[in-house]
């Protein structure tokens, strides 16, 4: 079964366009990953300034190669492109799931 990584990201209000930004301009830089299988941006919408970034991976070494692949460049708040940029979350937790059950719409 696949896992889950989940990156709990604490973004002050003033922040929330740029981290959506950034993400929105790095489209399709984890998609190729060998192993990866979905990602998500979850934007909060009631009382709190935690986004989710939900990614599932076949397995725990296909999600190690990737981050080790990503470097310093992913840990910087957004993969700066040419330069350094000023983090747009204050805060980072990475959750880690296994995915025990899973379900989808039904055909037809």
């Amino acid at each position: 079964m696949s896992i889950v990584k989940i990156n709990v990201l604490t973004v002050p209000e003033e922040q929330r366009e740029v981290l959506e930004k950034r993400f929105a301009a790095r489209a399709g830089a984890v998609e190729g990953s060998d192993g990866f299988e979905w990602f998500e941006l979850l934007r909060p919408v009631e009382g709190t300034d935690t986004y989710l970034v939900y990614t599932r991976w076949r397995s725990e070494e296909d999600f190690d190669k990737w981050r080790s692949q990503m470097g310093a460049s992913h840990g910087g708040g957004g993969g700066a492109q040419g330069g350094e940029q000023k983090p747009a979350a204050s805060g980072a937790t990475l959750w880690s799931f296994e995915v025990v059950q899973s379900a989808g719409p039904k055909e037809g």
